[in-house]
């Protein structure tokens, strides 16, 4: 994906991300890493920046029964599902349709 040039990481991956990882992601696939941290001295619920970006895309995702639990034993799978999850939602937006996410028929209130 030659157009993405920025990760955002959570904070929780801190401490596993050193400055090698760093300098090869940035050196091999030309990826600057950015580690999303708390502001100092927050205490409590605080939203970070673009996290919610993250936590909508999981919501959309776990609409689809399959992907609400992990079913798939390879990881191949999984990552087709998700494909065929956002391949369905991009779909639908294009069309101009509102998603449905069961197979129920839609019920009109009188």
């Amino acid at each position: 994906f030659p157009s993405i040039g920025l990760i955002w990481a959570d904070a929780g991956y801190a401490n596993q991300v050193d400055n090698r990882l760093l300098a090869w992601a940035y050196e091999t696939l030309r990826l600057t890493v950015e580690i999303v941290r708390r502001p100092e001295g927050a205490k409590g619920f605080q939203v970070l920046p673009r996290r919610w970006v993250v936590e909508r895309t999981f919501g959309w995702l776990v609409r689809n029964r399959r992907l609400a639990r992990d079913y798939e034993r390879l990881t191949g799978n999984s990552e087709t599902m998700v494909k065929i999850a956002m391949i369905r939602l991009m779909a639908t937006r294009l069309a101009g349709q509102s998603a449905r996410w069961s197979n129920r028929p839609a019920t009109r209130s009188a």
